[in-house]
């Protein structure tokens, strides 16, 4: 993917690498993508408040292995994830500038909102192989349910955290003292 032919032909499409496999995938409905801009303004204003450095990036590409190139809705890295890519990903691609790769290590946070026709990679597929890669929490919106489900790793798996619809106020254990009203994301 270092190839600048190959990289354009990445950057003008929607792909995945699925078990080796390029794969295409669908664009996103608006009514997704605004419940997912929405969930993203409540956390940023939850990080800010406690001074707590987050950094946030939508439709970023996560290297999970040779044969697995996800592309996360939102991912979210603390200070810390951002420092540990910086040294990863640096030395893995042997590249001067660390914001010229993609993601290497797990983010604190993947978000990812379901698309109709697609639950099934969201909701178990990308659960599995993002427990797999370690990333510590992994949420899943869906704007057209109108549910959020939180996952937490907790050794090699995901155990539910909170789930909540419609109106529901969810409370993650991972950020606490935060509190998510669903409702605003409708």
């Amino acid at each position: 993917m270092d190839d600048p032919k190959i990289e354009a032909a990445w950057f003008a499409g929607h792909y995945e690498i699925i078990e080796g496999v390029l794969a295409t995938m669908a664009s996103a409905y608006f009514a997704g993508g605004e419940a997912l801009a929405e969930l993203l303004v409540v956390l940023h204003a939850h990080f800010r408040s406690k001074h707590n450095p987050v950094r946030f990036s939508t439709e970023v590409d996560l290297i999970l292995s040779k044969r697995r190139v996800l592309r996360a809705d939102l991912a979210m890295m603390m200070a810390r994830d951002k420092q540990h890519q910086a040294k990863i990903a640096a030395k893995l691609k042997k590249k001067k500038d660390s914001k010229r790769v993609r993601i290497q290590v797990p983010p604190t946070l993947v978000i990812e909102s379901v698309s109709p026709g697609h639950e099934t990679h969201d909701t178990e597929l990308k659960l599995d192989w993002h427990a797999e890669f370690g990333i510590p929490n992994y949420w899943i919106v869906d704007a057209f349910a109108q549910t959020l489900v939180c996952y937490r790793l907790v050794g090699n798996a995901y155990v539910l955290d909170c789930e909540g619809k419609n109106s529901d106020v969810l409370k993650p254990n991972a950020f606490p003292p935060l509190a998510i009203s669903l409702a605003a994301l409708w």
